[in-house]
């Protein structure tokens, strides 16, 4: 009995079983259904979803600022504050952009920053005219604040910021300010933290 053949000159039985062992056709008979495909990539978005969200809850939940730099806390002692009075000199801390006010009614740590458009005020030992005694004097445009910070002239619509301030007193006990403008007693402190990563927003003056 003859055999068919294929072009190629193979029998038409061998090219059958050939075709019938390819290797698409099995991948084909054991490829993924769309309901198991659709699954995978269900779960690898899962996946993605909650690696991404365990990174945020990382980032949020660990300090971004290392004690002792911007955006962190300063921890200082008592022998590092001006001498308090009403016309106590306050002294510039750099590193953390504010200046060290110890006036008669305690300590503040005040911005560094001008509350009208952010330029960098200096303390001026020389009163005016206008304003017979020391105080910040904004270079930019020419506002000016007493040593706690408080407005006295100039286009600056607010008094000038501060960072909340924590004193920890000998007996253990401890203070803070919370709201712009307060100050908090250092006699008999142990040590004084400034948070440069919570301002406290200075009074409107409107």
């Amino acid at each position: 009995m003859a055999t068919a053949t294929v072009p190629g000159g193979k029998p038409a039985s061998a090219a059958t079983k050939s075709a019938a062992s390819s290797p698409v056709i099995d991948a084909q008979a054991k490829g993924v259904s769309r309901r198991e495909f659709l699954f995978y990539i269900w779960g690898a978005s899962l996946a993605l979803f909650l690696g991404e969200a365990g990174g945020a809850i990382v980032w949020y939940a660990l300090p971004r600022f290392r004690a002792g730099e911007f955006g962190g806390i300063f921890e200082l002692t008592p022998d590092k504050l001006p001498t308090a009075s009403a016309t106590s000199v306050p002294v510039l801390f750099a590193a953390g952009k504010f200046w060290l006010s110890n006036t008669d009614d305690g300590f503040r740590a005040i911005s560094q920053v001008c509350t009208h458009l952010g330029c960098l005020y200096k303390w001026s030992d020389q009163g005016t005219s206008l304003h017979p005694f020391p105080h910040y004097v904004c270079p930019c445009h020419g506002s000016q604040f007493t040593n706690k910070g408080v407005y006295v002239d100039g286009p600056a619509p607010r008094n000038l910021d501060q960072f909340a301030v924590t004193v920890t007193y000998t007996d253990g006990t401890s203070k803070s300010a919370t709201v712009g403008g307060a100050s908090v007693p250092v006699s008999n402190a142990a040590t004084i933290a400034i948070d440069t990563g919570k301002k406290l927003t200075g009074k409107s003056h409107g």
